[in-house]
């Protein structure tokens, strides 16, 4: 039997969290990132500040609770990614 989704990256159905060259940080389940960008379902973005956290406070606050979807899917395009890893990482 042939694996599924052959023409994915390995980040493919993997959460992950893209940091932006703006206030926005965006985390997600991958679907597929390429010269355009990074394809992402069931996202939820945070701006910096927003509810009194940091970028990297939310991302901590994630890794411990989860986060809510706010987005059916969205595209990051390839010029505002500065990061993307994988939320286990955390």
């Amino acid at each position: 039997m042939g694996t599924f989704h052959q023409n994915k990256g390995e980040l493919h159905g993997i959460t992950v969290i893209v940091d932006t060259t703006g206030p926005e940080i965006v985390v997600g389940r991958c679907d597929d990132m390429d010269e355009r960008g990074i394809f992402l379902h069931e996202a939820d973005v945070h701006r910096d500040g927003e509810g009194g956290r940091s970028k990297e406070e939310y991302v901590r606050r994630v890794a411990q609770l989860g986060f809510w979807k706010k987005h059916d899917h969205l595209m990051i395009p390839r010029e505002k990614i500065v990061s993307v890893r994988r939320l286990g990482d955390v």
